[in-house]
């Protein structure tokens, strides 16, 4: 009787109600992506704790040494702070929004791995080749707002307020002109990426860039009034990147299809 006892219960846990054994598995993989939705939001938990860590750690690193780096950041100009509590402030807000800019590769890592088994060969096969190159375009846009945009645009509206005002710029206001000014640039530059991702799953053509070029040059500037700091003179540096980027962006698309057409050439003639 014990014996029958336990070979139901062998039976019953190795057999699931719908008459399909049981799988436990550690995480979602590509060889078996088909998973339940439990599975599914087990490795989601898991990404999210992973970034978190990674987070984590690298704002401690940035709050624990900003007395040491921020003079080289501040370019040496006269800052202020207007009370204890703005320090604290200043601190926290700094070491949050560096540390999500400098987990964001860690982050678009783990994401890669969660989306991995859900994609097809075909984005898989794009992603994996151009995961550098976002990389050091992102690299590439924080420089060009760092050494540009930002420079350029806080000495025009200094000076610009100096005319009339005695200028008093506060560390917590320099460090958010800072980051306005270079972050968006990061994500901007990966605009080329974006396109020959629509055109490599057969969505974008350059023709149809052509045809709306001057749509998306509209929508360039909007973009660039919303995240560019509020002057026309800024505007044009931020935006004059992005064009360019886009035009790129067209010949890059325009010689991958002269090299399918070749390509589709030589197998009819075969």
């Amino acid at each position: 009787m014990a014996s029958n006892d336990n070979e139901r219960k062998e039976t019953i846990k190795a057999i699931s109600d719908d008459g399909y054994e049981e799988t436990r598995r550690s995480r979602v993989t590509v060889e078996d992506p088909d998973a339940t939705l439990v599975e599914h939001l087990d490795d989601l938990r898991g990404m999210l704790i992973k970034s978190a860590i990674v987070f984590v750690f690298f704002f401690m690193l940035i709050f624990l040494t900003i007395q040491y780096w921020f003079p080289y950041l501040s370019k040496g100009h006269d800052l202020i702070v207007r009370g204890p509590f703005e320090v604290i402030r200043f601190y926290i807000r700094t070491a949050g929004a560096l540390g999500i800019g400098l987990s964001l590769p860690f982050i678009c890592r783990f994401l890669w791995q969660f989306m991995r088994p859900g994609l097809v060969d075909k984005e898989t096969q794009f992603l994996k080749a151009y995961f550098p190159l976002m990389f050091l375009l992102f690299l590439g846009g924080l420089s060009f707002g760092y050494f540009v945009v930002h420079p350029v645009s806080y000495y025009f509206l200094i000076q610009m307020g100096e005319q009339n005002f005695e200028v008093l710029v506060t560390a917590d206001e320099y460090m958010s002109f800072l980051l306005i000014s270079t972050m968006p640039m990061g994500l901007i530059f990966q605009l080329p990426i974006v396109v020959l991702f629509l055109h490599h799953i057969e969505l974008l053509d350059a023709a149809l860039m052509r045809k709306v070029r001057k749509y998306v040059y509209f929508a360039l500037l909007v973009i660039t009034a919303l995240i560019a700091p509020p002057d026309f003179f800024t505007h044009l540096i931020t935006v004059s990147p992005m064009i360019v980027l886009y035009e790129i962006s067209i010949y890059i698309v325009r010689i991958r299809e002269r090299r399918a057409a070749k390509r589709a050439a030589r197998k009819a003639a075969e």
